[in-house]
């Protein structure tokens, strides 16, 4: 079971250069989704004239439910610049692994509680730390990609594109370095500061916010 909460809105409208195709998971909000500040942040986008579309569903971390229902949508996901994405990590890597021609950013931060998470086939993984690192590296999350979880790049330990620790498990830095080649965005980590992951943040006992 998770928590996910916005990120700043600060941070949110930097990553939204040009028009946002957006998409919505509501299928752990009995748990904690942020769904009124989400829709509110929404509209003020959508009336500035800077969204393309909105898709929401229960579940997109099940991608053949994902592509169904995205199918639906295909002229205004062509037209937006980015895919913004209120959902936890695994719903965020989901959407990257789909679109992996398209922007992807995640609007969310998730918080980890204890319990099931979703119905995801499990695909993908998210180490729910509370500062997503998605929105850097390509929609791939460094923590669960990288079997050391580094967040600054790779040990150098890889050969042949497999990982040092699991020689069957590709290297989750290299995964992120194509990526972000492909999407003209490598600059991207060139330009990263130094990560310091903030371990307060993944903690179990976090309480959520809840609007009163």
């Amino acid at each position: 079971m998770l928590i996910t909460q916005l990120k700043a809105k600060e941070s949110i409208d930097a990553l939204v250069n040009g028009k946002a195709f957006i998409i919505n998971c509501f299928g752990c909000k009995e748990v904690h989704f942020p769904e009124q500040e989400a829709i509110s942040l929404q509209k003020e986008m959508a009336d500035a004239g800077r969204v393309t579309g909105t898709l929401t569903m229960d579940y997109i971390c099940n991608p053949d439910n994902l592509k169904l229902h995205t199918d639906n949508f295909k002229a205004e996901i062509d037209a937006a610049d980015i895919i913004l994405v209120f959902a936890c990590g695994v719903g965020v890597q989901t959407v990257s692994d789909l679109f992996a021609d398209k922007k992807v950013y995640a609007a969310c931060d998730t918080y980890r509680l204890p319990g099931y998470q979703g119905v995801t086939p499990q695909l993908f993984d998210c180490d729910q730390c509370g500062m997503c690192f998605l929105n850097g590296t390509g929609g791939i999350c460094p923590l669960t990609a990288c079997s050391k979880g580094l967040v600054n790049g790779q040990c150098g330990g890889a050969k042949n594109g497999m990982c040092e620790v699991d020689p069957e498990m590709e290297c989750g830095w290299e995964r992120i370095q194509k990526r972000l080649t492909a999407l003209c965005r490598i600059d991207v980590l060139k330009n990263l500061p130094v990560q310091i992951r903030d371990y307060s943040t993944d903690d179990a006992t976090k309480e959520c916010k809840e609007t009163e």
